[in-house]
């Protein structure tokens, strides 16, 4: 039997409990409504109040649904997101939208960066917004249009574009003077992208496939974010393990120099995929996705530019 509309809970109380559910976290869910935690709470409460039973079981740094918080959430969550479509579409007509894109911080400041001035030639008229961050996003949920992910082919979404594979070799400023790893390893640190979900992109594979597992390097410097790794090389402070499809232009330009021919660079079983949150996307998203495809498949030497966002490495000039 259907509830009266007059005893129907209010839609703060219960887009407070969908937005709970939706991230499982009341301090997430507190950022996204931009209320404070305790508000959040007291809305879960007051809401449970009004049905007269618990939604969510509450844990030590954890929560999880009720059988009838899990009910609700799942009928509460469908209607929200209808609205949310509704509203969206009503409030945006006549007025341009931005393009959302999300992607990774590293291959938004290798690889898109230096190249968005050719999209503002192109497509003046887009009104492109960049989220770079490493989080994992619902694209509806979150407003995404389109999204840059990096994984294998057998986990990318239906429908995503392969937009380049990726291969592997030590990469160092051109004013270190090294010629050869063997020199590298013992004078000059190793730069390490210390990310334990891929274990493939840290020194330790590239060395055993070429023989080197036994070496013994002069010392690492290890950072969090690939971008980071790829400073520290142009300012001089080690060897990299380069990802050549991002840092292409870096090579190109001069600025960085391999230590391996290319036959001995490693290819990796990821690739980089464009996903498309809706379809058909809206004209904007389709030409910024059109525009993603062309510059993945251009030739490497028409891809070529100093890169704008890094700064002078040593022995560099303005």
């Amino acid at each position: 039997m259907s509830l009266p509309l007059v005893r129907l809970s209010s839609l703060d109380l219960i887009r407070g409990f969908v937005a709970v559910g939706r991230r499982m976290s009341i301090t997430l869910a507190a950022q996204d409504l931009c209320l404070t935690q305790s508000a959040v709470s007291r809305q879960i409460h007051a809401l449970e109040e009004q049905l007269g039973l618990k939604l969510l079981m509450r844990g030590h740094r954890s929560i999880a649904f009720t059988a009838e918080g899990e009910r609700l959430f799942r009928s509460a969550d469908g209607a929200v997101q209808q609205l949310q479509d509704v509203l969206g579409e009503l409030r945006a007509d006549g007025v341009q939208r931005p393009v959302m894109l999300s992607a990774s911080i590293g291959f938004t400041g290798l690889w898109l960066l230096p190249r968005l001035s050719r999209l503002q030639t192109l497509h003046p008229g887009v009104d492109l917004r960049v989220s770079a961050n490493n989080r994992i996003v619902d694209l509806r949920h979150d407003g995404i249009d389109l999204a840059i992910r990096y994984t294998t082919p057998a986990l990318a979404p239906a429908g995503a574009s392969r937009l380049f594979g990726e291969s592997l070799a030590p990469v160092v400023h051109p004013a270190l003077g090294l010629r050869s790893m063997a020199e590298a390893l013992g004078q000059v640190s190793l730069l390490e992208f210390d990310n334990p979900l891929h274990p493939f992109l840290q020194w330790g594979d590239w060395l055993q496939a070429q023989g080197l597992g036994e070496a013994r390097p002069r010392g690492f410097l290890r950072f969090n974010q690939y971008d980071q790794v790829i400073q520290a090389a142009l300012d001089g402070q080690g060897v990299a393990l380069g990802r050549l499809e991002l840092i292409q232009p870096l090579l190109d330009a001069g600025r960085l120099q391999r230590l391996t021919p290319p036959e001995l660079s490693i290819a990796t079983s990821h690739a980089y995929w464009l996903i498309r949150a809706s379809e058909p996307p809206r004209p904007d998203v389709q030409r910024v996705a059109a525009w993603i495809e062309s510059e993945a498949a251009l030739p490497v030497a028409a891809q070529a530019q100093p890169p704008g966002p890094w700064r002078l490495g040593p022995g560099e000039q303005a």
